[in-house]
């Protein structure tokens, strides 16, 4: 993905944190049944950081419990044009015609595919970009920007922001209803 542009030292820092991320919590991710789902290219990620991953799945492959999805090395566009192609490709090869393809098609095409789009994204650093994160997912997403940096995002940051979610009107591109407040 495009942080890949960041300095050498500051992609060292992110990799030596999600390794250890990876390894501090793995127990925990066990002891509390959790799926884990990785999106994004394996392609370009170190070693060690490719190790830890395959661990991590490897001992949370038979959890039934939630699912944490991390995205590394993700980007949208790549993602959304990994989709078109395989569609294009089973039009071509005539295992679908065009006039089939729908929204949940693209859906099932995606690396998110089987897990519901976010209701809640998170924006750590301030930033008020979605940066090519969950392009086609977070179409009806709330989104909430805290200007705590990822590395520093804690429990109390978390619970801020399920708060300020729970008290938010959903409505799904939709408009309120006429004379409500």
């Amino acid at each position: 993905s495009e942080n890949w542009k960041r300095p050498e030292a500051e992609l060292d820092f992110l990799m030596d944190l999600l390794t250890r991320y990876l390894i501090d919590e793995r127990q925990r991710l066990i002891e509390n049944n959790l799926r884990v789902r990785i999106i994004g290219q394996r392609s370009g990620l170190p070693s060690k950081v490719l190790d830890e991953i395959d661990r991590t799945l490897q001992v949370c492959q038979t959890h039934s419990g939630m699912t944490l999805c991390l995205a590394i090395n993700y980007g949208s566009r790549a993602e959304l044009v990994g989709a078109i192609r395989n569609i294009a490709s089973k039009v071509q090869q005539g295992e679908l015609l065009a006039d089939q393809i729908d929204e949940a098609l693209v859906s099932s095409q995606l690396t998110t595919s089987g897990l519901p789009d976010p209701d809640l994204l998170i924006r750590t650093s301030g930033e008020m970009r979605i940066s090519n994160f969950l392009l086609w997912q977070i179409s009806y997403s709330e989104f909430w920007v805290t200007p705590t940096l990822w590395p520093d995002f804690d429990r109390g940051d978390l619970l801020e922001a399920i708060r300020q979610y729970a008290n938010r009107d959903r409505r799904f591109g939709g408009l309120k209803p006429a004379g409500s407040s």
